[in-house]
């Protein structure tokens, strides 16, 4: 456990800078995003209301309150969101490709840790877990701070004020990347999981085999995917409805933690047998 921790640690520090630099880019983009959407529909209040004297009545009857979903569904607000996915996206390939082509090779000084070496796969897993909580956990920390500047840019009667939870909810995409029960959070964060566990089980047939290992890592894949959509497969094209929703539940929950299981057993015999210093 303690070699386990250690190697958690030194991986999140090898990726704490780009965490700190996305970090920055969704708070300067999103408080940026506030301010400039507040003000341009500050100014059309304004030319409609002094400039074309349409009583304030009408234009709000017209056009509306401004409220912080009219953010949310902004370049300004989605962006950075999507930068931090495709950044996580990329660094699930980057955490094990970089201890192969960097400059020291490091990854022969893992292989010799006096551990187990299915503690890296873990180490790497988790810390890709701990990169999307810090950015989930991030933003629920922003969107409060997001909302009191659309607060201070707006008079009252023009703005619709919403706690996190009515943002979270008017928003789909913040509903998956933010579940509003425990429930939510184990399917979509688990389902999460089991994809990575599936990918760096690809990564490391490839570095098992090279190009052979492309081939096998890209068939175990649609296999484990197969297995996992299996029961929705079965309940759609042979089985007709059979089973209750419940149930589909149950066995998809069960088919993940097969692939899981399949998934991180084949990582160590890889690493333990496979792929030698």
């Amino acid at each position: 456990m303690i070699n386990y921790l250690k190697l958690v640690n030194f991986e999140f520090n090898r990726s704490a800078k780009l965490f700190a630099v996305l970090l920055g880019i969704t708070l300067v983009i999103q408080i940026a995003g506030v301010i400039v959407m507040s003000k341009m529909y500050l100014n059309m209040a304004n030319e409609k209301i002094y400039e074309d004297l349409m009583p304030k009545a009408e234009f709000l009857s017209n056009f509306g309150q401004m409220s912080f979903l009219s953010v949310t569904r902004s370049v300004w607000f989605l962006g950075p969101i999507a930068l931090c996915i495709a950044a996580v996206g990329f660094y699930i390939f980057l955490i094990w490709y970089r201890d192969w082509f960097g400059k020291n090779t490091f990854i022969y000084r893992l292989l010799m840790l006096p551990t187990t070496r299915l503690n890296i796969f873990y180490a790497k897993i988790t810390n890709i877990l701990l990169l999307t909580f810090g950015f989930v956990a991030f933003q629920l920390i922003l969107m409060p701070i997001e909302t009191m500047v659309l607060k201070w840019m707006l008079p009252k009667e023009f703005r619709v004020d919403m706690n996190i939870k009515e943002i979270i909810s008017g928003m789909p995409e913040l509903n998956i990347l933010i579940p509003t029960s425990i429930f939510d959070v184990i399917v979509i964060y688990g389902a999460g999981f089991m994809v990575v566990s599936i990918l760096f089980t690809a990564i490391l047939f490839e570095r098992s085999f090279r190009w052979k290992g492309i081939f096998v890592g890209s068939i175990y894949s649609l296999v484990a995917i197969t297995v996992f959509i299996s029961p929705l497969l079965l309940q759609e094209f042979i089985l007709n409805g059979y089973f209750y929703p419940i149930e589909l539940f149950a066995l998809e929950i069960v088919m993940g933690l097969i692939v899981l299981a399949g998934s991180i057993w084949i990582s160590g015999f890889l690493l333990k047998n496979k792929i030698t210093v």
